[in-house]
């Protein structure tokens, strides 16, 4: 559908470690990760994990 546009697709809602690299390989460019960061107070290993889980 987008052909070679230059357009990001964004997912925001339900990304964590698990989803994450599904929505990766779906398309998506920009993924927005709310609880799944928030959860606990190391914010930072939070975002590792989903980082990790997308290669």
């Amino acid at each position: 559908m987008i052909g070679t546009r230059p357009i990001d697709i964004e997912v925001d809602g339900g990304v964590t470690p698990e989803t994450a690299p599904r929505v990766v390989a779906a398309g998506a460019s920009v993924l927005v990760a709310g609880s799944a960061v928030f959860k606990t107070p190391d914010y930072k290993a939070n975002m590792d994990a989903i980082r990790k889980a997308c290669g």
